[in-house]
């Protein structure tokens, strides 16, 4: 049984017409029409710097930040891809998910903003993702490297780890995927059922974000749906979803394919939670968090 805050804030998220957003292939047309005329910021917000030393550097054309613990040395360090459909920038809560590992894990935190679709194609995106990663990996320092993402920032963070162990083996210590998406087809059979009750999310916008992020590829190329790619060899995951998120899907098959492939997977499934709840102000979304933390701890110490 979802807590009375997690229930309140869904209904919330109902009423403010939230799933409006991805509510149609137009929908998502004009909302990237819109961001193409007025771009939003990706800047993170000035609180943070009270508590983290931040500066940006550029790979290629993608600022990425650097954020690490003020007056303290990092004891580990994590890669975070955030999410948006591939189509919206960082916010506040990518920034207050950072904030948390930087002060509560004591880890650096490199997290880039990378090119939006349709500009940034999965093509091109990753690729650079999959460099960036393995730049962290051989760089090492203190601790161990963990890679986060959260919605389409977890399917980018997925493909990159599988096109990186491709290439050379290279894996991060741990891989942490918070309500992935992982197949842009949304062609379970399932997610019919579970979007009627989704505040967040709908198929007919998702497939669109889609669309334009796999740009010449199929939908269902592995670098655009990592799904569709292969498990072992991988390092080991960590993943959350709500059973109110019409992506739950894809965490559920990705738990019997990396299995089934020798992959270990720590699995955590919520009921009645929506999408990406470890970043909201939830009881249930805390304790995601808090365990978050203990993995990245946990690398410290490898």
């Amino acid at each position: 049984m979802p807590s009375l805050r997690s229930r309140a804030l869904s209904a919330a998220l109902i009423a403010a017409g939230r799933r409006r957003r991805f509510g149609s292939a137009e929908a998502v047309r004009t909302r990237v029409a819109e961001s193409a005329r007025r771009p939003a910021s990706h800047l993170p917000p000035r609180s943070l710097g009270r508590v983290a030393e931040i500066s940006r550097t550029f790979v290629g054309a993608w600022p990425v930040y650097d954020v690490a613990p003020r007056g303290t040395e990092p004891t580990s360090q994590v890669l975070y891809v955030h999410g948006g459909g591939y189509i919206g920038e960082l916010v506040r809560p990518h920034w207050a998910m950072i904030r948390t590992l930087v002060t509560q894990a004591g880890a650096r935190v490199v997290v880039p903003a990378y090119i939006l679709a349709p500009r940034g194609t999965a093509d091109r995106t990753v690729p650079v993702a999959a460099d960036l990663l393995s730049g962290l990996i051989a760089a090492g320092g203190a601790g161990g490297t963990v890679l986060i993402g959260d919605s389409a920032g977890a399917g980018l963070a997925l493909a990159a780890a599988q096109r990186l162990r491709d290439r050379t083996g290279a894996q991060p210590s741990r891989i942490v995927l918070i309500s992935p998406w992982l197949d842009v087809t949304m062609s379970h059979p399932d997610q019919a059922g579970i979007e009627a009750a989704d505040p967040l999310l709908a198929r007919p916008g998702l497939r669109e974000a889609g669309r334009l992020y796999a740009g010449t590829l199929a939908a269902d190329d592995p670098r655009v749906s990592p799904l569709r790619g292969s498990f072992g060899g991988l390092a080991p995951l960590t993943v959350f979803t709500g059973t109110r998120d019409v992506l739950s899907t894809d965490s559920r098959e990705l738990l019997r394919r990396a299995r089934a492939e020798g992959t270990e997977v720590e699995f955590h499934e919520e009921a009645g939670l929506p999408h990406v709840y470890p970043l909201l102000p939830v009881p249930e979304g805390r304790a995601a968090r808090e365990r978050i933390v203990e993995l990245v701890r946990a690398t410290a110490e490898l």
